[in-house]
């Protein structure tokens, strides 16, 4: 059975890693052996570019923005994606190609249809079964990170306006695409928030028999 394969997206602040983590170890307790890998990253090469591409000290000017985050993500389709998918696994994907539609799409202004064809080269047409959207308002997500322990990057470093069209696009994306995405309200507690990224990933899993 080919495995599945579930994507976590939203803006800065919004909670993800957090709820990475605690479904880890309800896949385990499900018996699973899930994947879990982010974006950009995944992968040495990939993991440099990261580097590069939230450095304050460089400002990569749009475009540039986009073909680094898509080599990195052509690097980790190819070497660790669709081998676990292909295994059989679950693989959980912190960040996938739905951010470049709304970073670099809706944040930048590139044009959509670029970005979709620039999508579809690095993972050759590879869609998430399921993607979970935690969706919170951009001046709350900004003020988490820098409450947070992490280091403010490049992107956080962004005016709240550029968060705010990244926020729009993230939720036109799932308007238009119902059937992949699972929109969650990032501002409800943790442990309220696990609960409903566990029903939306179970539901899934029973769908295809896992």
């Amino acid at each position: 059975m080919p495995g599945r394969f579930i994507t976590l997206e939203g803006g800065e602040g919004s909670g993800k890693s957090t709820q990475v983590a605690r479904l880890e170890r309800r896949l385990r307790a499900r018996g699973l052996d899930p994947l879990l890998t982010r974006e950009p990253g995944g992968t040495p090469l990939a993991e440099r570019v990261r580097e590069l591409l939230l450095d304050p000290a460089l400002a990569p000017g749009p475009m540039a923005e986009a073909l680094l985050m898509e080599s990195a993500r052509a690097d980790l389709v190819a070497r660790v994606i669709r081998p676990a998918l292909a295994a059989g696994r679950v693989v959980v994907c912190d960040r996938y190609a739905d951010s470049t539609l709304a970073y670099q799409g809706g944040g930048r202004g590139i044009p959509r249809a670029a970005l979709e064809a620039l999508n579809a080269l690095a993972t050759g047409g590879l869609v998430p079964d399921l993607t979970l959207l935690f969706d919170l308002d951009e001046r709350a997500g900004l003020s988490r990170r820098a409450a947070g322990a992490e280091a403010v990057n490049r992107l956080d470093r962004e005016p709240p306006e550029f968060h705010r069209r990244v926020r729009e696009r993230y939720l036109e994306l799932a308007r238009e695409q119902p059937e992949r995405y699972v929109v969650l309200d990032a501002a409800l507690d943790p442990d309220r928030l696990e609960e409903r990224v566990w029903q939306a990933v179970e539901s899934a899993l029973v769908a295809c028999g896992m």
